[in-house]
């Protein structure tokens, strides 16, 4: 990683560890230091900052406006795990089970509400009504998804688009807001801000590929989540709807068996979906995707009217992103 990025982590990881939530009830608030210092890339304020020095060099300026990005992030993590039955976050217990599903979402409350607090505290006032109404545009896009994700659990049927379209709500619009938070912030033109925010969408749906892929065939300890608990819940992803609008004859009904099946060993479920993946070439196919969704970022990236040297960082962030998690 480059060292300027490691710097920009250092000074966001400072601000964050100075962000006070409050004191009492501490069963309130201990949850939330907590989560926050499980780390993480902090790869949504990063690209705050790095969007803000496309047009502007003094990115610290909106550091204390881009912590706002993460705590609504690590809010919507706190209540994803809830939803989601999650046992781990980061290579650590979940909050819930840290301590109970209630506390999980009253902390998860006050988080948004201070992810608010950071914007007026710290956003100029000529720019906080634009900011707030992309935020909240966002906000609600990521809470549209997450539905849209619980209501596929109960349909027999979804699309792929259906899905993809699903992960740009939940998870992509969020490191859209981040970029075009850094453009809004530095001055940055309506057109770069729309193409720093469509890049991040695309990158983004890139990445929620990624994750998917993961989840299957990642090594359990650099992945800090259950490998394989996708396939064993069996949560519609891109693999797993590809997987069933391919599959034919004794492939499809033994997936359909999986899928069915209320009883079963976690692991030889995990194993047999594995190798009818690999007989339909579905990691090829889930990589192609990402790999496209990644260069439509990078040629949006591209057409921005920013310095070149800030523009290279943040390409050489994402490249180095991509690479680490393969």
């Amino acid at each position: 990683m480059d060292n300027s990025i490691k710097q920009y982590i250092a000074e966001l990881n400072q601000e964050i560890a100075q962000t006070k939530y409050g004191k009492s009830p501490a069963e309130l608030y201990e949850p939330i230091d907590y989560l926050m210092d499980l780390g993480g890339k902090r790869m949504r304020p990063l690209l705050s900052l790095l969007g803000y020095q496309l047009n502007k060099p003094d990115y610290q300026t909106a550091i204390p406006a881009a912590i706002a990005v993460e705590i609504f992030h690590n809010f919507t993590l706190m209540h994803d795990d809830i939803m989601d039955k999650a046992p781990l976050r980061r290579g650590e217990a979940t909050v819930h089970e840290k301590w109970n599903e209630p506390i999980a979402i009253l902390s998860g409350d006050v988080m948004l509400v201070k992810a608010y607090e950071q914007f007026i505290k710290h956003v100029p006032a000529d720019q906080l009504k634009q900011v707030l109404e992309r935020f909240n545009k966002c906000a609600t896009e990521v809470c549209e998804g997450q539905q849209h994700d619980m209501n596929f659990e109960m349909e027999a049927s979804v699309s792929v688009e259906q899905y993809i379209d699903m992960i740009r709500q939940k998870t992509a619009v969020l490191l859209g807001f981040s970029l075009e938070l850094g453009g809004i912030l530095s001055g940055a033109s309506e057109k770069d801000c729309q193409l720093l925010y469509d890049m991040g969408v695309n990158v983004g749906i890139g990445f929620q590929l990624m994750d998917d892929l993961l989840d299957v065939y990642a090594d359990q300890a650099a992945f800090g989540k259950q490998v394989g608990g996708d396939i064993i819940s069996n949560k519609k992803t891109f693999l797993l709807l590809t997987a069933l609008k391919q599959a034919e004859g004794n492939t499809a009904d033994a997936l359909k068996r999986w899928i069915a099946k209320e009883d079963f060993d976690k692991a030889e479920k995990v194993e047999a979906v594995k190798a009818i993946y690999e007989r339909l070439n579905i990691k090829a196919q889930t990589e192609n995707l990402m790999k496209d969704y990644f260069d439509k970022g990078f040629q949006q990236l591209e057409q921005i009217e920013g310095d070149d040297l800030a523009k290279e960082l943040m390409k050489d962030f994402f490249e180095y992103l991509i690479k680490r998690q393969k």
